[in-house]
């Protein structure tokens, strides 16, 4: 017959057990709180003027995939796996396109303004199209 166990030992266990839940509750907490600091300081997400509550759904939702497609970024391409998002987010802004109209009705495209990172970030995205 095995040993019962002491009231004791259920209170520690039963502690131990509750003292799990809250390090997982507060890991989840403290994940979702990075989270919305990045969309606000460096995806830049700003209050906005909206009235309802689907609008704050679909700003938030935006918010996600630019999040989404900046980690991903990150994990596919090498140049770029240890740079934080706002320097990826800044070199990527400085890529311009220059339309000019060739007076047929045609439109040449000229981009400017790249360097190494919005390079190796394009050259990825563009050889699995």
């Amino acid at each position: 017959m095995l040993p019962r166990p002491s009231l004791k030992t259920s209170t520690i266990s039963l502690r131990i057990d509750h003292l799990s839940v809250k390090l997982r509750l507060h890991r989840s907490k403290d994940a979702i709180a990075k989270l919305f600091h990045s969309l606000k300081s460096e995806v830049e997400i700003k209050p906005v003027r909206v009235w309802t509550e689907d609008a704050v759904y679909g700003v938030l939702l935006i918010g996600s995939i630019a999040q989404l497609m900046i980690s991903l970024t990150r994990h596919f391409v090498k140049p770029v796996k240890r740079m934080s998002t706002k320097f990826i987010i800044d070199a990527l802004k400085k890529l311009t396109v220059t339309m000019v109209s060739m007076g047929n009705g045609l439109k040449k495209r000229f981009y400017s303004n790249f360097n190494e990172v919005n390079k190796a970030i394009l050259a990825e995205y563009l050889c699995e199209t």
